[in-house]
């Protein structure tokens, strides 16, 4: 009986131990990495009431308000649109059903779906991973259950193009990844992560250039944090002018890595310069009526139709009165804050302005450049931020618990 109970006692004991090392290893891990899926909110932007769904690869399970409905194949095409409150699903005129819940569950890791929008007409985009569809707001609600790089590997074509190199996509990859993680909750109240407009990061589904993918798996898990270990706000542009800006300058928070720097990578760039014309009495109007500026001072009227900023300013100023050339930006839709102005006939003025975007970060333009001239991802992003680690995801609650 005792040698029984003494093996019964070792069994414990080894069991223990294994789950102690489970639990160690999912606290070490869990605090940082979500799901391997992450929910992104597709065609935010859009009231949709009709729409062509079609399997391109792999075989699905649909199902309809939490039940098994049906097996889709590849090339398989269904329709989706509202009735009354639900939403009706058919295949070749042939109703399936209505249901409050529509999903698309992959059987495997490369499922991918197309989708065409019919209301409104949209073209044609192909997402990876699953979908899912509700009505919300009177609209088809779309969520994209996709895996995390593949998802990062979207919104890196969509925000950086199609036509750079392996060492540029390494870059914003990295960033991409960075941004989703510290932002996985921005839209939990609403029932997924992130939206697929420029509120999160653009993402309109798998990208077409395969070296991204490439630039996804060198990159596999790394992330940017601060000299905290917190993951910073990965913030970036399409080109600087040639210095990029302070965050406390443009967001009023300031923050170790987001310092203005000088960046003669993203001169002669496509973005760099760029101008606008005005008429002077439409920009003294606006002056005056948006900020009560004393515009009929002949020497307040000079100082806004003669501004210089040879460096980042913050403010358009003129004694006591102080404009912020973001609120101008914004309000006029110019590229970037980082301009002059000067008259070019008593009737108009000239806005000379120098980048395009907030100007925090890393400059697009100016990376580009740089990978080009041999610079690795590294270097690139140790160029832009300041007192920045690159950190392997699965390592990051580990080290933040030394």
């Amino acid at each position: 009986m005792q040698k029984q109970l003494n093996k019964v006692s070792r069994k414990l004991n080894i069991f223990i131990a294994f789950a102690g090392i489970i639990c160690l290893l999912f606290t070490l891990t869990s605090f940082y990495i979500p799901s391997e899926n992450i929910q992104v909110r597709i065609f935010s932007h859009l009231k949709i009431n009709s729409l062509q769904l079609s399997i391109k690869t792999g075989t699905y399970n649909f199902m309809g308000d939490g039940n098994i409905v049906g097996e889709a194949l590849p090339e398989s095409q269904y329709k989706i649109t509202i009735k009354n409150d639900s939403l009706q699903l058919s295949q070749n005129d042939k109703l399936i059903g209505c249901f409050k819940f529509l999903n698309f569950v992959g059987k495997e890791n490369n499922n991918e779906l197309k989708i065409k929008l019919n209301n409104p007409d949209r073209k044609l985009r192909t997402y990876q991973n699953n979908l899912g569809f509700s009505i919300g707001d009177a609209t088809i609600r779309i969520i994209n259950d996709v895996i995390l790089d593949n998802y990062v590997a979207g919104v890196t074509e969509a925000e950086a193009g199609s036509h750079s190199g392996i060492e540029f996509y390494k870059v914003q990859t990295i960033l991409a990844r960075t941004f989703a993680l510290g932002h996985i909750n921005k839209h939990s109240a609403e029932g997924f992560s992130l939206c697929d407009q420029v509120h999160c990061q653009v993402y309109y589904g798998k990208p077409k250039n395969a070296t991204i993918f490439n630039a996804v798996v060198h990159t596999k898990g790394k992330v940017v944090v601060d000299e905290n270990l917190n993951l910073i706000v990965a913030a970036f542009h399409s080109n600087s002018g040639g210095q990029t800006a302070n965050s406390e300058d443009v967001w009023g928070t300031r923050t170790s890595y987001l310092k203005g720097i000088i960046d003669t990578f993203s001169t002669n760039m496509p973005n760099f310069n760029w101008e606008r014309k005005m008429l002077t009495d439409d920009w003294l109007s606006y002056l005056k009526l948006k900020h009560n500026f004393p515009i009929s001072d002949s020497e307040a009227k000079f100082a806004v139709v003669n501004f210089k900023q040879p460096e980042r300013k913050i403010c358009l100023e003129y004694n006591n009165y102080r404009i912020p050339l973001k609120s101008i930006r914004q309000d006029l839709q110019l590229k970037s804050t980082f301009f002059t102005i000067s008259e070019i006939n008593k009737d108009s003025v000239l806005f000379k302005g120098r980048g395009y975007g907030h100007g925090l970060g890393m400059c697009q333009e100016g990376a580009m450049r740089m990978s080009k001239l041999g610079y690795n991802y590294n270097q690139i992003l140790n160029f832009y931020y300041k007192n920045i680690q690159l950190i392997d995801l699965h390592k990051l609650s580990f080290f933040k618990d030394e």
